[in-house]
Protein backbone atom coordinates (compact mmCIF):
# COMPACT_ATOMS: atom_id res chain seq x y z
CA UNK A 1 0.00 0.00 0.00
CA UNK A 2 1.27 3.09 -0.98
CA UNK A 3 1.08 5.94 1.53
CA UNK A 4 0.97 9.87 -0.02
CA UNK A 5 3.03 12.28 2.34
CA UNK A 6 0.11 13.71 4.13
CA UNK A 7 -0.85 10.02 5.14
CA UNK A 8 2.44 9.07 6.41
CA UNK A 9 2.34 12.26 8.00
CA UNK A 10 -0.36 11.39 10.12
CA UNK A 11 0.95 8.20 10.43
CA UNK A 12 4.44 9.06 12.05
CA UNK A 13 3.89 12.66 13.71
CA UNK A 14 1.71 13.46 16.92
CA UNK A 15 2.22 17.35 17.13
CA UNK A 16 -0.04 16.68 20.35
CA UNK A 17 2.77 15.38 22.17
CA UNK A 18 5.56 17.74 20.84
CA UNK A 19 3.58 21.03 21.42
CA UNK A 20 2.16 19.51 25.65
CA UNK A 21 2.81 23.27 26.42
CA UNK A 22 -0.26 24.72 24.21
CA UNK A 23 -2.28 22.55 26.02
CA UNK A 24 -4.76 20.30 24.42
CA UNK A 25 -4.87 20.50 21.34
CA UNK A 26 -8.72 19.80 19.79
CA UNK A 27 -8.63 17.61 16.70
CA UNK A 28 -9.96 20.67 14.78
CA UNK A 29 -6.47 22.33 15.07
CA UNK A 30 -4.43 19.35 14.84
CA UNK A 31 -6.48 18.44 11.36
CA UNK A 32 -4.91 22.49 10.29
CA UNK A 33 -1.67 21.29 11.34
CA UNK A 34 -1.84 18.53 8.59
CA UNK A 35 -4.03 20.74 6.04
CA UNK A 36 -6.85 18.60 6.28
CA UNK A 37 -9.98 19.14 6.94
CA UNK A 38 -11.41 17.97 10.33
CA UNK A 39 -13.74 14.55 9.03
CA UNK A 40 -10.40 13.94 6.99
CA UNK A 41 -8.24 13.74 9.68
CA UNK A 42 -10.74 11.85 12.02
CA UNK A 43 -11.57 9.24 9.22
CA UNK A 44 -7.27 8.83 8.82
CA UNK A 45 -6.88 8.01 12.50
CA UNK A 46 -9.83 5.39 12.13
CA UNK A 47 -8.18 4.01 8.96
CA UNK A 48 -4.77 3.25 10.64
CA UNK A 49 -6.71 2.19 14.18
CA UNK A 50 -8.60 -0.29 12.05
CA UNK A 51 -5.50 -1.32 10.07
CA UNK A 52 -4.18 -2.30 13.47
CA UNK A 53 -7.10 -4.05 14.85
CA UNK A 54 -7.44 -6.25 11.92
CA UNK A 55 -3.54 -7.20 12.07
CA UNK A 56 -4.62 -8.22 15.79
CA UNK A 57 -7.82 -9.76 14.68
CA UNK A 58 -5.25 -11.56 12.21
CA UNK A 59 -3.05 -12.69 14.67
CA UNK A 60 -5.34 -14.47 16.68
CA UNK A 61 -6.73 -16.54 14.10
CA UNK A 62 -3.50 -18.71 15.15
CA UNK A 63 -4.89 -21.25 17.94
CA UNK A 64 -1.37 -21.35 19.28
CA UNK A 65 -0.86 -17.34 19.15
CA UNK A 66 -4.22 -16.82 20.81
CA UNK A 67 -3.91 -18.85 23.72
CA UNK A 68 -0.16 -17.17 24.29
CA UNK A 69 -1.76 -13.67 24.14
CA UNK A 70 -4.30 -14.75 26.75
CA UNK A 71 -1.58 -15.50 28.84
CA UNK A 72 0.15 -12.24 28.73
CA UNK A 73 0.59 -10.86 32.14
CA UNK A 74 -1.09 -7.19 31.72
CA UNK A 75 -4.06 -7.15 33.80
CA UNK A 76 -7.38 -5.18 34.09
CA UNK A 77 -6.85 -2.36 35.85
CA UNK A 78 -2.94 -1.87 35.28
CA UNK A 79 -1.63 0.93 33.25
CA UNK A 80 1.16 0.62 30.76
CA UNK A 81 3.60 2.92 29.28
CA UNK A 82 5.86 2.70 26.26
CA UNK A 83 8.87 4.93 25.87
CA UNK A 84 10.16 4.93 22.26
CA UNK A 85 10.44 6.89 18.94
CA UNK A 86 9.24 6.37 15.66
CA UNK A 87 8.93 2.37 15.34
CA UNK A 88 6.70 3.05 18.65
CA UNK A 89 4.92 6.30 17.44
CA UNK A 90 4.28 4.70 14.42
CA UNK A 91 0.15 4.56 14.27
CA UNK A 92 0.12 1.29 13.01
CA UNK A 93 2.85 0.27 15.70
CA UNK A 94 3.55 -2.89 17.51
CA UNK A 95 2.21 -1.18 20.41
CA UNK A 96 -1.04 -0.37 18.82
CA UNK A 97 -1.36 -3.70 17.38
CA UNK A 98 -1.02 -4.93 21.44
CA UNK A 99 -3.62 -2.94 22.19
CA UNK A 100 -6.03 -4.78 20.58
CA UNK A 101 -4.60 -8.27 21.84
CA UNK A 102 -5.26 -7.60 25.60
CA UNK A 103 -8.82 -7.75 27.65
CA UNK A 104 -10.98 -4.22 28.22
CA UNK A 105 -9.79 -2.45 31.47
CA UNK A 106 -6.39 -2.56 30.61
CA UNK A 107 -4.70 1.03 29.59
CA UNK A 108 -2.21 1.68 27.38
CA UNK A 109 -0.36 4.93 27.20
CA UNK A 110 1.72 5.49 23.81
CA UNK A 111 4.37 7.80 25.21
CA UNK A 112 6.93 7.41 22.22
CA UNK A 113 7.99 10.94 20.13
CA UNK A 114 9.02 9.91 16.18
CA UNK A 115 12.93 11.24 15.98
CA UNK A 116 13.35 10.89 19.97
CA UNK A 117 17.07 10.06 21.35
CA UNK A 118 17.29 8.41 24.95
CA UNK A 119 18.50 12.62 25.87
CA UNK A 120 15.32 13.54 25.01
CA UNK A 121 13.22 11.05 26.59
CA UNK A 122 14.82 11.72 29.61
CA UNK A 123 12.45 14.85 29.80
CA UNK A 124 9.89 12.61 29.54
CA UNK A 125 10.79 11.42 33.82
CA UNK A 126 7.92 13.85 35.51
CA UNK A 127 5.29 12.55 33.16
CA UNK A 128 6.10 9.56 33.93
CA UNK A 129 6.05 10.11 37.60
CA UNK A 130 2.88 11.36 37.04
CA UNK A 131 1.21 8.64 35.06
CA UNK A 132 2.62 5.66 38.09
CA UNK A 133 2.64 2.88 35.46
CA UNK A 134 2.50 -0.41 35.75
CA UNK A 135 4.36 -1.52 33.40
CA UNK A 136 6.90 -0.02 30.83
CA UNK A 137 7.76 -0.91 27.48
CA UNK A 138 10.66 0.75 26.17
CA UNK A 139 12.09 0.74 22.56
CA UNK A 140 14.69 3.80 22.29
CA UNK A 141 18.64 3.58 20.46
CA UNK A 142 17.89 3.77 17.05
CA UNK A 143 18.24 7.93 16.57
CA UNK A 144 21.14 7.78 19.20
CA UNK A 145 23.08 5.73 16.48
CA UNK A 146 22.46 8.01 13.78
CA UNK A 147 25.52 9.40 12.38
CA UNK A 148 26.14 12.88 11.13
CA UNK A 149 28.13 13.11 7.97
CA UNK A 150 27.67 9.67 6.59
CA UNK A 151 28.72 9.49 2.79
CA UNK A 152 30.04 7.05 0.64
CA UNK A 153 33.49 8.23 2.18
CA UNK A 154 33.14 8.98 5.77
CA UNK A 155 31.09 7.09 8.63
CA UNK A 156 30.25 9.88 10.07
CA UNK A 157 29.60 11.35 13.72
CA UNK A 158 26.99 9.46 16.12
CA UNK A 159 24.03 12.05 17.27
CA UNK A 160 25.07 10.09 20.86
CA UNK A 161 27.44 8.12 21.55
CA UNK A 162 27.59 4.98 23.15
CA UNK A 163 28.71 5.83 26.35
CA UNK A 164 25.67 8.21 26.83
CA UNK A 165 23.37 5.89 25.19
CA UNK A 166 24.15 3.63 27.95
CA UNK A 167 23.84 6.33 30.74
CA UNK A 168 20.80 7.44 29.41
CA UNK A 169 19.31 4.22 29.10
CA UNK A 170 20.83 3.56 32.79
CA UNK A 171 18.97 6.77 34.12
CA UNK A 172 15.56 5.80 32.46
CA UNK A 173 15.46 2.38 34.21
CA UNK A 174 16.86 3.81 37.71
CA UNK A 175 14.34 6.71 37.98
CA UNK A 176 11.09 5.74 36.25
CA UNK A 177 11.19 2.29 36.43
CA UNK A 178 7.50 0.20 38.33
CA UNK A 179 9.23 -0.83 41.91
CA UNK A 180 12.24 0.84 41.39
CA UNK A 181 15.84 -0.29 40.88
CA UNK A 182 14.72 -3.35 43.03
CA UNK A 183 11.41 -4.61 40.47
CA UNK A 184 12.85 -5.92 37.37
CA UNK A 185 9.61 -7.84 36.14
CA UNK A 186 7.70 -5.16 35.06
CA UNK A 187 10.22 -3.20 32.46
CA UNK A 188 10.65 -4.44 29.47
CA UNK A 189 13.46 -3.58 26.80
CA UNK A 190 12.48 -3.70 22.89
CA UNK A 191 16.34 -3.45 20.87
CA UNK A 192 16.14 -1.67 17.75
CA UNK A 193 14.90 -2.94 15.21
CA UNK A 194 16.81 -4.01 12.22
CA UNK A 195 18.56 -2.22 9.62
CA UNK A 196 18.55 -2.46 5.72
CA UNK A 197 21.92 -1.16 5.22
CA UNK A 198 21.53 -0.96 1.71
CA UNK A 199 18.25 1.03 1.18
CA UNK A 200 19.17 3.41 3.99
CA UNK A 201 22.24 4.18 2.44
CA UNK A 202 21.17 4.45 -1.01
CA UNK A 203 17.79 6.40 0.52
CA UNK A 204 17.87 10.02 -1.38
CA UNK A 205 16.26 12.30 1.26
CA UNK A 206 19.33 10.75 4.00
CA UNK A 207 21.96 10.95 1.23
CA UNK A 208 20.78 14.92 1.03
CA UNK A 209 20.75 15.92 4.48
CA UNK A 210 24.18 14.04 5.34
CA UNK A 211 22.70 11.47 7.45
CA UNK A 212 22.60 7.39 8.13
CA UNK A 213 22.80 4.43 10.48
CA UNK A 214 25.07 1.39 10.40
CA UNK A 215 23.92 -2.31 11.67
CA UNK A 216 26.90 -2.52 13.49
CA UNK A 217 25.73 0.96 15.88
CA UNK A 218 22.10 -0.98 16.22
CA UNK A 219 23.73 -3.69 17.02
CA UNK A 220 25.91 -2.44 19.81
CA UNK A 221 22.57 -0.76 21.64
CA UNK A 222 21.15 -4.20 21.29
CA UNK A 223 24.19 -5.73 22.96
CA UNK A 224 23.64 -3.57 25.70
CA UNK A 225 20.43 -4.11 26.33
CA UNK A 226 20.39 -7.95 25.81
CA UNK A 227 22.94 -7.89 29.07
CA UNK A 228 21.00 -6.24 31.47
CA UNK A 229 18.99 -8.18 33.96
CA UNK A 230 15.63 -7.37 32.85
CA UNK A 231 13.58 -8.80 29.81
CA UNK A 232 15.44 -7.99 26.64
CA UNK A 233 13.13 -8.28 23.33
CA UNK A 234 15.28 -9.05 20.33
CA UNK A 235 13.40 -7.81 17.73
CA UNK A 236 16.17 -7.30 14.66
CA UNK A 237 15.96 -11.03 13.41
CA UNK A 238 12.10 -10.85 13.39
CA UNK A 239 11.97 -7.57 11.70
CA UNK A 240 14.69 -8.31 8.95
CA UNK A 241 13.84 -7.38 5.48
CA UNK A 242 10.16 -5.78 6.28
CA UNK A 243 11.08 -1.93 5.98
CA UNK A 244 9.89 1.08 4.50
CA UNK A 245 11.84 2.23 1.40
CA UNK A 246 14.29 4.33 3.80
CA UNK A 247 15.79 0.76 5.17
CA UNK A 248 14.71 2.19 9.00
CA UNK A 249 10.79 2.33 9.42
CA UNK A 250 8.98 -0.85 8.99
CA UNK A 251 6.20 -2.25 7.41
CA UNK A 252 3.24 -3.14 8.94
CA UNK A 253 4.31 -6.62 8.72
CA UNK A 254 7.47 -5.78 10.69
CA UNK A 255 5.60 -3.61 13.22
CA UNK A 256 3.62 -7.23 13.36
CA UNK A 257 6.39 -9.74 13.64
CA UNK A 258 7.53 -7.39 16.54
CA UNK A 259 4.27 -7.86 18.21
CA UNK A 260 4.97 -11.41 17.78
CA UNK A 261 8.46 -11.69 19.37
CA UNK A 262 7.05 -10.01 22.11
CA UNK A 263 3.90 -11.75 23.04
CA UNK A 264 6.32 -14.99 22.76
CA UNK A 265 9.39 -13.70 24.77
CA UNK A 266 6.46 -12.78 27.80
CA UNK A 267 4.77 -15.91 27.41
CA UNK A 268 7.82 -17.97 27.73
CA UNK A 269 9.25 -15.93 30.16
CA UNK A 270 6.08 -16.37 32.02
CA UNK A 271 6.50 -20.25 31.74
CA UNK A 272 9.82 -20.17 32.78
CA UNK A 273 8.52 -18.62 35.96
CA UNK A 274 5.85 -21.05 36.46
CA UNK A 275 8.49 -23.91 36.15
CA UNK A 276 11.24 -22.33 38.32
Amino acid sequence: MTENLTDKLVRFQQPEKTLRYLGELPDTRLADLFGLDTEAYRKLLRDLDDRTRDTAAELLEDPGFAERAARLPFRPGQRIVALGESTTADRLSWFSILRHLLPDGVELVNLAVSGSTTTQALAQLPQLAFLRPDWILCMLGANDAQRLGRGPEAAGTRLVSEAETARNLLALRELAGPGGPSGPDRWIWLTPSAVDQERADAYPHFRRAGIGWASEDVDGVADFLLGRPELTVDTRRATAGLHLDDGIHLTLDGQRAVTVALVDALTETGARHRNA
